[in-house]
């Protein structure tokens, strides 16, 4: 359907997940480094063959993830990147090696997978985070994905990271100043993400709990003047222990090193990904990963299509959800 068919997005009726499934298949790949990546086939087997990539860094797929995708007509498949979810070694483990943990070695787990189920290409499904796991491996792998559907656009470049933990400080003064002195005495022009990294891997459990708890406190509240906070006030905080530490841990060792990306890069080789059909859902109300991102991919990406949600942020919400279901289902067929 052309773009310029669809109808406001404000005008359409709200749209409910598909109701809740279990995996016909897992299992544990062995995707070396010592690294074993848990993942999932849901939905249809002879289904078109759909790959759920989960934000974070380091959150773990959910139950609910599943839910997106027609169960009758997509091969729907799930996995929880290196270190998070049921992939082991896990991140909460203070022994759990983080050095093969990176961006590149995760586009490799993904191919690896793809070539493992014996899917020949693939649509790509995710957000924040997510969204660029996915533009680093459609660039490097362009051959292999048929449709992308993005929400809450990132590219986590260096600048996108400082505005996150630094930037939006502006609007929460009070709560960052709580996020810089849990960084303990790191100067307002210093390395707080750095500083957070090392105190995630600090040899007292204690220590590693509290900067993990003041990370999602801040976290938390960047997200707090969204509508959708108000059903989840704790989406980061409110996380079972070690799933928090494991997600800050990931989270703060792939943000001090610009998620080895050179800063720019997935927009400048955004031309890579003409001839694949994009669809970028972003929330105008997004604190956490400001809408210029989605807009400068938008008009770098030859062929992809930007809607913007008015009365959304990260979180999303009903007409979020709305959108992103009526556009996995219109690439369900194809």
């Amino acid at each position: 359907m052309p773009a310029a068919a669809v109808p406001p997005v404000a005008e359409l009726p709200p749209r409910e997940l598909y109701p809740p499934i279990r995996p016909y298949e897992t299992g544990l790949l062995d995707v070396g480094d010592g690294q074993h990546v848990y993942w999932e086939v849901c939905g249809n087997p002879r289904g078109k063959p759909a790959v759920v990539v989960h934000g974070g860094p380091g959150s773990g797929c959910t139950e609910r993830m599943r839910r997106y995708c027609d169960p009758e007509r997509y091969r729907i498949v799930l996995f929880d990147q290196r270190g998070c979810g049921r992939s082991t070694p896990h991140a909460a483990d203070p022994a759990a090696d983080q050095r093969h943990n990176t961006t590149g070695r995760l586009v490799s787990d993904m191919e690896k997978l793809r070539g493992l189920l014996g899917i020949e290409s693939w649509l790509l499904f995710g957000g924040s985070w997510g969204s660029t796991l996915i533009l680093a491996y459609a660039q490097e792998h362009p051959e292999r994905v048929s449709e992308i559907v993005l929400s809450s656009v990132t590219t986590t470049r260096r600048s996108e990271i400082d505005w996150l933990y630094r930037g939006a400080g502006r609007f929460l003064p009070r709560e960052w100043e709580r996020f810089l002195a849990g960084a303990h005495g790191t100067p307002r022009d210093g390395d707080v993400v750095g500083a957070y990294a090392a105190l995630m891997n600090h040899p007292d459990a204690a220590v590693r709990e509290k900067a993990a708890l003041d990370w999602c406190d801040w976290e938390d509240a960047v997200l707090s003047g969204e509508p959708a906070a108000a059903a989840n006030p704790r989406p980061y905080g409110g996380r079972p222990p070690a799933a928090r530490i494991a997600m800050v841990r990931i989270c703060s060792h792939y943000f001090a090193h610009g998620a080895w990306l050179p800063e720019g890069v997935l927009l400048r080789e955004a031309h890579r990904l003409a001839g694949i059909p994009g669809v970028l859902t972003h929330g105008r109300l997004d604190l956490s990963t400001p809408l210029d991102t989605a807009w400068e991919l938008s008009r770098a990406w030859p062929g992809a299509e930007l809607t913007v949600i008015e009365n959304a942020g990260h979180l999303g919400g009903d007409t979020t959800r709305g959108h992103l279901l009526r556009s996995l289902d219109r690439f369900a067929s194809g």
